[in-house]
């Protein structure tokens, strides 16, 4: 009776393995536990990701996304190649975010906070000529 439930674990083991095959297409992702860093080819792709959530304001035609994500708080930090889309209306006029990132990447320019100079949904996001840098401070309360 034991190697029939043996097999069982097996066969579900192995479907589970088989159908997780296709989940890396578009996603680079590496955590250190309190850090989840994701990579995505278009700003869709991320978007589907519903584990690490793109924000929405995020254009679908956003190129080479990467992400940092405090995975215990809320503090994020974003950079893409802009596609043809633009910000969307929702994205308005604001001043930077005073506080600086406690997160660091090596596409993360040193004091890009400071250049931030729109906000959306709660993100202080810089248009510069290379990219779109986007930085979501540490806050008590999250929306995404």
């Amino acid at each position: 009776m034991n190697s029939g439930w043996n097999k069982v674990i097996v066969a579900v083991l192995a479907v589970g393995s088989v159908s997780a095959c296709g989940l890396g297409q578009g996603l680079k992702e590496s955590s250190n536990g309190h850090v989840k860093a994701v990579a995505y080819d278009t700003g869709r792709k991320g978007k589907a990701d519903t584990d690490a959530r793109l924000p929405p304001w995020v254009p679908d035609d956003a190129q080479a996304v990467k992400e940092l994500i405090r995975t215990t708080g809320s503090e994020r930090i974003l950079r893409y190649q802009p596609g043809a889309t633009g910000l969307p209306e929702t994205c308005k006029s604001g001043v930077a975010e005073a506080k600086p990132p406690t997160l660091s990447a090596e596409w993360w320019p040193s004091g890009e906070h400071r250049r931030t100079d729109k906000v959306c949904d709660g993100w202080h996001v810089a248009v510069e000529s290379d990219a779109v840098y986007a930085y979501r401070a540490e806050s008590l309360t999250s929306t995404q």
